[in-house]
C-alpha cells in the first residue's frame, strides 16, 4: 500500500469525525430543522462524505470520537465549521454550549481557552461585537 493512502485514509477518518461532531451538534436541541440539514449537506459535500457514511452518522453522530488537529489554524477552521451549524437557527442553547465546550476541549484546548473562544466566536457570530473589535477584524 502507498504511503499516500494511509494519510489519505487518515484525513477521510479525521473529516468523518468532524462532521460526526457537527451532526451532533446540530441534533442536540432534538430534531434536525430542515436549514440545518441544508448545512449538514453542505459540510458532508466539502469533507467528502459519502452518502452511505452520512446515513450511518445521522443515525449515531456521538459514534465517532473526536479528531484532534495538529495546528491552532486547523483547530479554529473546526470550531468555525460547528458554529456556522450552531447558528443556522441563529441562536445558541444550553446544550449546544454543552456539547461545544466538549469538542473544543477534545480538539486540544484547555477549559479556560476553551471558554474565551466560544465567548469571543459567539459575540462574532451573533453580530454582538464592539467597534474595536470589528475594526480590527477589517483591517487585520
Amino acid at each position: 500500500m502507498p504511503i499516500l493512502d494511509l494519510y489519505d485514509h487518515s484525513g477521510k477518518r479525521r473529516n468523518l469525525a468532524h462532521f460526526a461532531a457537527i451532526a451532533s451538534l446540530a441534533a442536540v436541541d432534538g430534531d434536525v430543522n430542515s436549514h440545518e440539514m441544508k448545512l449538514l449537506e453542505r459540510f458532508a459535500n466539502k469533507l467528502d462524505i459519502s452518502e452511505a457514511d452520512f446515513k450511518e452518522v445521522m443515525k449515531t453522530p456521538t459514534k465517532y470520537a473526536i479528531d484532534p488537529q495538529n495546528s491552532s489554524k486547523e483547530r479554529l477552521e473546526r470550531l468555525f465549521d460547528l458554529f456556522k451549524i450552531i447558528f443556522a437557527d441563529n441562536e445558541v442553547d444550553d446544550d449546544e454550549m454543552v456539547l461545544l465546550k466538549k469538542y473544543a476541549i477534545g480538539l486540544g484546548y484547555p477549559s479556560d481557552k476553551a471558554d474565551k473562544i466560544i465567548g469571543k466566536s459567539i459575540a462574532i457570530f451573533s453580530g454582538r461585537i464592539d467597534f474595536d473589535d470589528y475594526l480590527y477584524m477589517i483591517n487585520k
